[in-house]
């Protein structure tokens, strides 16, 4: 089967001047800020020296700014345009890349069924977590073709009970708001015609900025004047979590500067923190952990695909629950920060589950 990856690319010009490709820019100037050399940062991203310098030389001119600072004993250091540069990719990238990754499952199994006549692949759709994408990078596709699709766990139960997917991935809170979260998806799903099959635990909570320098310690701080926050998009189920998070604690959502903004993914809100635009996010460990955050852990939840019944004896779905079972899985699983594998691959039913 065809393997498709669709990335992100900008360009940047200035009264309608040829523009500047940014790919071996950023790439460039994220090495120097691993290596402090300009010398080294060219070697590792395979540029010429005379290119790299030519490069730089040719950014400066179009911002009218440096992007380096050399010292004497400190190495080379981007400056705060640079970093700003390479932080305005990490976000794209963040926010753009499960958009992305749709685009490609889809055109992957459109290629794949005109060039081999392939039978109708596995559809899942579910909303992103680092567990999901894990398993996607485990799958053969030649062998086990799915067409994988990023959404909201709302539209992903939806789509499940519409039968305009095989597999829907969302997630239930542990404790307190597991009974409203369930009675939400129980508009969607019947224990009669639906099963679950556990993906993973996994840990939300506050990412805050590096070092917590706010000092935030709980929901109560979000209410802050000096705190800015950046929030998840409508539907998902991390943004309906938090609403009935602050319910509890009697906060209003007009409180909090930010609530209304709205990013699609875990990665894309730990980016726009990091990236100094915002002071804290509703969010996974894993997503903090990846740009070096600081973490607030407010609650456990775990991570389910539902499926119908009749759809756990097909060939195709045998097998990918046989990989879900797998170790090699569930270490990779557990190698996630704040993952816990423990049960990955069983197939429950929703009493079962949830104490129906």
């Amino acid at each position: 089967m065809f393997t498709i990856h669709i990335r992100p690319h900008w360009e940047i010009s200035v009264r309608g001047e040829a523009p500047l490709d940014t790919a071996d820019l950023l790439g460039l100037l994220l090495s120097i800020q691993d290596t402090g050399s300009i010398a080294q940062a060219a070697k590792s991203v395979k540029l010429s020296y005379r290119y790299a310098w030519g490069l730089l030389r040719a950014a400066e001119e179009l911002f009218g700014e440096q992007l380096l600072h050399t010292g004497r004993g400190r190495g080379t250091q981007l400056t705060p345009l640079a970093q700003k540069l390479v932080w305005a990719d990490r976000r794209i990238a963040a926010r753009l890349s499960p958009t992305l990754q749709s685009l490609a499952s889809e055109l992957e199994v459109e290629l794949g069924r005109i060039t081999a006549g392939r039978t109708r692949p596995l559809r899942l759709d579910a909303s992103h977590g680092f567990a999901v994408a894990a398993l996607m990078g485990c799958v053969d596709r030649d062998t086990l073709p799915i067409d994988s699709r990023y959404r909201t766990s709302t539209d992903a139960v939806m789509a499940l009970a519409r039968r305009d997917c095989d597999l829907a991935g969302f997630h239930v809170p542990i404790g307190r708001f597991q009974a409203p979260t369930v009675a939400w998806y129980l508009r969607w799903l019947d224990p009669e015609q639906h099963c679950l099959v556990r993906v993973a635990g996994r840990e939300q909570g506050l990412i805050t900025a590096r070092g917590n320098p706010l000092g935030l310690r709980g929901l109560h701080d979000l209410a802050r004047a000096d705190v800015r926050f950046v929030n998840r998009q409508a539907g998902s189920g991390t943004r309906m979590l938090l609403e009935m998070m602050l319910a509890a604690e009697g906060l209003a959502f007009e409180s909090i500067n930010g609530f209304n903004s709205a990013e699609f993914t875990h990665s894309a809100v730990a980016a726009y923190i990091a990236s100094g635009m915002a002071d804290a996010g509703m969010g996974m460990r894993a997503a903090s952990a990846q740009f070096k955050l600081d973490f607030i852990p407010l609650l456990r939840e775990t991570y389910y695909f539902a499926l119908r019944r009749d759809a756990l004896e097909g060939a195709a779905m045998s097998q990918l629950l046989e990989l879900m079972r797998q170790p090699a899985y569930h270490k990779l699983v557990a190698a996630l920060p704040g993952y816990d594998p423990t049960g990955t691959g069983a197939v429950l039913s929703i009493r079962e589950a949830f104490s129906l």
